[in-house]
This record gives C-alpha cells, sequence and structure tokens, in this order.
C-alpha cells in the first residue's frame, strides 16, 4: 500500500508540471469553474448520432427495429442517353486536356442543360459605401442619424439607423454604424445579430466582416472571431486585406487558446484528482493520464487532434490499399487542399471500402472518402467537388470549432481518442451556415483547380438520384439536396463560374471499374465471414 501511494505521488507531481502548475497551486487556489463557450451558430440537433463504425455496422447504414439492414433498391443500369452523354463528355475532356478549349466548350454546352432557376434568383443590390449614392430617403435616416449621434439622443440615433440598414441593406456603413450604436448602449447580442446578418448577403466587404470580427472579439468571442477573419482570408485571397485577416485570425485564436487553457486546467485539475483517487484504490493510472492527455493535445491545437483521431480511426477502419485508387483521390484531394492558404496542415485522403456514397473530414485535413463515392459519381468533377466540401470543413476549421465548443471542456475525453468515442468525430452536426461556407469555398476550389464549376452541384443531382433507390449517406448529415441545388445555381450564376470545363469522365470511369470490384471483393468477404460464423 505504501508503494501505491508512492507511485500515485510521483505520477500526481508529473501532472502538476506538465500542466505547468503546482501543487502548492491546486492547495491553495479553488478549482475554476467549467463554463463552454456559446457557440457561433445553431448545430441542427435533430441528427441521430451514427454507431461506431464496425466490420457487422456502418455508421451511415439505416437499420430496422430488429437489427437487420433493409435491402436497397438495385441500380437501375445507365440508359443509350447517358452514355451518349458520358461519351460526349469523355470528347469534349480530350479537347480540353488538348488546349482546344473554344471546341470542348461547345461540346460542354450542347451536352449540359443550362440552370432551371437562373431568371428566377433574387436579385440583390450592389455594395455601396458611399452616403452620397443613397437614395433621398436614405441619405435622411444617415444625416437624422449623425445627429442623434451628436445630440447623444439614443431613439434619435437608433430609429433611423434601423430603418437605413432595413431600406437599404446595400449601404454597408449603416451596418457598421449601426451595430456600434447597439453596442454602446450595451444590445451587444442585436448588434452581432445586424453584423451577421448584413454578412450573409454581402460576405466579401472587408469592412463589414472587420466589423463583425471586432464585435466578436469584444463579447469574448474570440474563437468565433478567429473564424470569422480566416474564412474572410480564405474566401478573398485576392483582397488587400487578405494578410490582415490572417493575422486577426491568430490574435484572436491565441486569445482564445489562452481563454481555454484557464478553463480546461481547473476541469483537467479536478479530473486528474478524482482520477488520483481511483488509483489509489484500483492502481490503474488509466483515468488520470486520459485526461492529461486528452487536454494537451487539445491545447495544441486542430493539427494535434486531427493526427491524433485519424492515427486512431486507421487501426479501427479497414483501408482500401490498391495503389492507383489511392492514387487517383490523393492527387485530386492534394490538388484542392493546395489552393486552400493552410500550408500548416498535413493533409492525408483515406479510402475506405464501404459501398456509400459518403466521405468525412477530421480536423487538420484527414479526409477519409469511401469507395462508394467513387464508384457512384459520374466524373472526377463530381468526386472532386465531394472532396472539396469535405476539405472546406476543415479549411474553415468547422469540426474543430465544433469538438471545442460542444461539451468538451466539461468532459474532454468524450470526443478524443482516449476516451473511447471515435464515432463521436465521424458525426458533426454541422450548421445550415457551415453547409453553405463549405459548398462555396469547395465550388471556388474546383474552379481553381480547373474542373467543371457544376462538379459539387453535379454531385447534388447524383444524390437526388441515388436517393430514389437507397438513402444516400452524405445527405443523411446535411441540408436538404433541393435547397443546395437552387444555392449552388445562384452561386455559380451570379460568380460567373465556368461550368463548361474539364470534368474527367475516361479516367474516372478507369479507376470506377477498380473500385466497384473492391466493394464485390469486400461484400464477397464479409458473406463469407459470416457464413463460417
Amino acid at each position: 500500500m505504501k508503494r501505491r501511494w508512492k507511485s500515485l505521488f510521483l505520477a500526481f507531481s508529473w501532472v502538476m508540471l506538465a500542466l505547468g502548475t503546482s501543487i502548492t497551486i491546486i492547495l491553495t487556489q479553488p478549482i475554476a469553474p467549467t463554463t463552454a463557450q456559446e457557440p457561433a451558430v445553431a448545430i441542427e440537433t435533430d441528427k441521430k448520432p451514427s454507431p461506431q463504425p464496425t466490420e457487422t455496422t456502418k455508421p451511415d447504414s439505416p437499420e430496422t427495429g430488429d437489427g437487420k439492414k433493409p435491402e436497397s433498391a438495385a441500380e437501375p443500369p445507365p440508359s443509350p442517353e447517358e452514355i451518349a452523354r458520358q461519351q460526349k463528355l469523355m470528347e469534349a475532356d480530350k479537347l480540353y486536356l488538348a488546349g482546344d478549349y473554344a471546341a470542348a466548350q461547345k461540346i460542354y454546352r450542347k451536352v449540359k442543360k443550362p440552370f432551371a432557376k437562373v431568371s428566377e434568383l433574387p436579385q440583390i443590390k450592389p455594395a455601396i459605401a458611399d452616403p452620397a449614392q443613397l437614395s433621398p430617403g436614405g441619405k435622411v435616416y444617415w444625416r437624422e442619424a449623425q445627429a442623434g449621434i451628436i445630440s447623444k439622443l439614443q431613439t434619435r440615433t437608433l430609429v433611423p439607423l434601423e430603418l437605413l440598414v432595413e431600406q437599404y441593406p446595400e449601404f454597408i456603413p449603416g451596418h457598421i454604424k449601426y451595430a456600434e450604436i447597439l453596442q454602446k448602449y450595451g444590445d451587444n447580442k442585436k448588434a452581432l445579430n445586424v453584423l451577421e446578418r448584413a454578412a450573409t448577403l454581402y460576405p466579401n466587404q472587408a469592412d463589414l466582416i472587420k466589423a463583425k470580427v471586432t464585435a466578436l472579439a469584444d463579447t469574448k468571442k474570440w474563437m468565433e472571431a478567429s473564424l470569422a477573419a480566416r474564412q474572410f482570408a480564405i474566401l478573398n485571397p485576392n483582397d488587400p486585406q487578405a494578410t490582415e485577416f490572417n493575422k486577426l485570425a491568430e490574435e484572436n485564436l491565441k486569445r482564445y487558446k489562452s481563454h481555454i487553457r484557464s478553463e480546461v486546467r481547473g476541469n483537467t485539475i479536478a479530473n486528474i484528482i478524482t482520477g488520483a483517487l481511483g488509483y489509489a484504490l484500483t492502481g490503474s493510472l488509466v483515468g488520470p493520464f486520459s485526461a492529461l492527455d486528452s487536454t494537451l493535445m487539445l491545447l495544441q491545437g486542430e493539427k494535434a487532434v486531427g493526427e491524433s483521431v485519424a492515427k486512431q480511426a486507421k487501426k479501427q477502419l479497414k483501408l482500401v490499399e490498391d495503389p492507383q485508387v489511392v492514387a487517383y483521390v490523393n492527387e485530386i484531394g492534394q490538388k484542392l487542399a493546395k489552393v486552400g492558404g493552410r500550408g500548416e496542415f498535413k493533409y492525408e485522403f483515406f479510402v475506405i471500402p464501404e459501398e456509400s456514397l459518403n466521405a468525412f473530414a477530421l480536423p487538420g485535413g484527414k479526409i477519409f472518402v469511401h469507395a462508394g463515392a467513387i464508384a457512384k459519381t459520374n466524373s472526377e468533377a463530381e468526386l472532386a467537388g465531394l472532396l472539396a466540401h469535405e476539405l472546406s470543413h476543415v479549411l474553415l476549421s468547422h469540426g474543430f470549432q465544433l469538438v471545442t465548443q460542444g461539451n468538451l471542456i466539461g468532459n474532454l475525453t468524450q470526443y478524443l481518442p482516449l476516451g473511447g468515442t471515435l464515432g463521436q468525430l465521424f458525426t458533426f452536426s454541422y450548421s445550415r451556415d457551415m453547409e453553405r461556407q463549405a459548398d462555396n469555398l469547395g465550388t471556388r476550389l474546383i474552379v481553381a483547380n480547373g474542373y467543371a464549376a457544376d462538379g459539387l452541384y453535379n454531385l447534388m443531382m447524383t444524390l437526388e438520384k441515388q436517393q430514389k433507390f437507397s438513402p444516400p449517406a452524405w445527405l443523411s448529415s446535411h441540408p436538404g439536396s433541393d435547397e443546395r441545388v437552387e444555392y449552388l445555381e445562384e452561386l455559380i450564376t451570379r460568380s460567373n463560374y465556368n461550368r463548361y470545363a474539364y470534368e474527367g469522365v475516361a479516367r474516372h470511369a478507369e479507376i470506377q471499374a477498380k473500385a466497384k470490384q473492391i466493394l464485390k471483393e469486400e461484400k464477397e468477404r464479409k458473406e463469407k465471414k459470416t457464413r463460417d460464423r
């Protein structure tokens, strides 16, 4: 018993040193209460977490009440019209790769149908910054607000500003000034709502986003401030202020880490004390060291989290080893990552022998793609759209944001591999705003790499078709495809992105055949294993 208490004391002392504190501080300072930072956006809560992937249970396969998987209808073979269309696209791809863009685009335009709802797109007026460009009514509101500021009359200031932003949303200084005055009078929540609403309409206005970042930082929402700044820099790489936004992102991330370190340290010390007491009774060091290791990994950032969880995932998941299939996915993914703007991550792409059209991303650049995504997409551009969307969640730190802002501070080991629930990281519930950002950036990434701009759009159409025969796994954790198809039509049309570029049909078909063979062999292996039991 003496030896056990001696070992406990040594372990406990090492823990204190690792946390940068001492036993004296523990005994003289109260443990800080644990608080979770409020999420920047509302997270959808109507999704049920998927079970941890195993040989017999897939995270994306719905089950019947008796635990058996429902049989999905077989997909019909391609029609003669679809085959002819694919052949035309192959012909256009050859011309495109040969540099004959005019001839290629001529064929692409014949094959691709025009967007159905382009004429119905709502009109958003161009942003203006000069009050002189306002209509007479807008000028009156602005003048009255300025007079209210001088006279320091709250109502006289807020009322005309509210009317101004409602009737003239294109006037960017109006939103900024309205939020500033709301903050001055203590209504921080409404101020953030004003800036968020304006930023949704005009996401590329640097002054507006800077005001949003500042307002978030002023209310101690440092993680949200960092992400907003980072997202602007990534989505607007050619903006003169992109470098400044990257700097703002780093500054606010440091503030957030400093804050979370103090919160986590207090909570971890409590966890370690609990674990140490458990050790005194059981002799096991797993409790205290799991809490410590999880905390240190979190504080190191999303790269460390992603690498650790990916390492655990590779142990638990069967991975495709076919060199051509893996090289194909990796080549596409690395090209997309190269233009993403976050070189601090080590990007890795893995293929899982699962038949559903699915993929998921872990923080820090670890992307897992189901072989079914290769088998069921129609072109390299479509697969690139899927990879670009998942990669965008990484680039925009969406997964890490959810990890750090969930209940992680209250229970660190719940989400990390040492806590034993790897599956939690496969079921991120991204908000609709996050999904739109990923669609937006994902489309930009494929355009920047010379793919047809509608690669992600066509993926949505493929998913809709798949839905007629079996529920597409990727849609089960994402907003409805109808809504996204309309949004992507609007995005491509407004941004004047080129739909008539490389599709990669022939190359994709070659790898697709290999993916289908891999899935066939995996299915036969599982069936044999079941029979042998």
